[in-house]
């Protein structure tokens, strides 16, 4: 919620520097009027990622907030959010009703790389600003290319290599197995990893294995890597797949030094629900402050 906050406080800045020239009564900007500021969003609430669902639920709620609070000079903000499923056909279906019918001044925070990677053209195309993708995938950073596109994140091969670092540093003589999830998101941690161990990857990397969002399990996946002989394992998955990597590797007893990327690093959504004992010594990395910790 932390994050989301300081997230909508930076938009909402953004939306004043925009309105501060808007005489009163003049739409000069499409979604915006005298008396409201159209936001569209797209979220899985169902489907294989729908545990980000809580992220569109705390953005509708953190919007209300600014609303029941007067608005943002006046305007009362009207946020727009569909279910995509994580399904990249459905979020250029919603998107293209979000800019067309529903004619919003701007996405704020479309989420998942598959998505976005479906409507990156379109919205660039269009002119509609695509602001804190929530992604962080590498290919949001290209300004001359994409100028109405903006990500927040750090990257996701930024992050693979934070990773391959640290395995370098305390387990040089590791051997690595890796489940990544087969789209431009799992590819992208995979690109850093490998690119950081570099020469190294030909001998500590023992397997890798991939799975489709689609996928009903990846229990099979867990196994072979079990059975290749690795006693590291990065686990690149969104949290309905990295809850089943967490119990089943547990369930087996099969215990490597097990790296989970950052994404499915949630306490509520992912740790819990694998089980907090099967948890255990998992490594990963944050990018906001964790508000529990004094």
């Amino acid at each position: 919620m932390r994050r989301t906050g300081q997230l909508l406080s930076l938009v909402l800045a953004l939306g004043l520097a925009v309105l501060a020239s808007a005489p009163a009564g003049a739409q000069t900007v499409v979604g915006v009027t005298a008396t409201e500021i159209k936001i569209g969003h797209t979220n899985p609430y169902s489907g294989p990622a729908s545990a980000y669902g809580t992220i569109g639920k705390a953005i509708a709620a953190y919007f209300k907030k600014v609303n029941d609070e007067g608005g943002v000079n006046g305007r009362k903000i009207n946020f727009i959010s569909y279910d995509d499923s994580y399904s990249p056909p459905k979020t250029v279906e919603m998107v293209r009703k979000l800019v067309e019918q529903d004619q919003v001044a701007l996405l704020f925070q479309t989420l998942g790389t598959p998505p976005n990677s479906a409507i990156h053209k379109y919205v660039n195309q269009q002119k509609v600003p695509h602001l804190f993708v929530a992604t962080g995938a590498t290919k949001w950073n290209d300004p001359k290319n994409y100028p109405w596109t903006m990500g927040y994140q750090p990257n996701y091969q930024t992050e693979g290599r934070v990773y391959a670092s640290h395995i370098l540093k305390n387990h040089p003589n590791g051997k690595i197995g890796i489940l990544y999830q087969n789209d431009d998101y799992g590819k992208d941690y995979l690109k850093g990893f490998e690119d950081e161990l570099g020469e190294h990857a030909k001998t500590m990397i023992v397997m890798k294995q991939s799975y489709e969002v689609t996928d009903p399990t990846i229990d099979s996946q867990i196994v072979n890597l079990k059975n290749s002989g690795a006693n590291v394992f990065f686990n690149i998955t969104i949290p309905k797949f990295a809850v089943q990597a967490i119990k089943k590797a547990h369930d087996i007893g099969w215990k490597p030094t097990h790296y989970l990327n950052n994404v499915s690093s949630s306490l509520g959504t992912v740790l819990k629900p694998a089980g907090l004992d099967a948890s255990r010594g998992l490594i990963t990395a944050l990018y906001m402050k964790e508000v529990t910790d004094p």
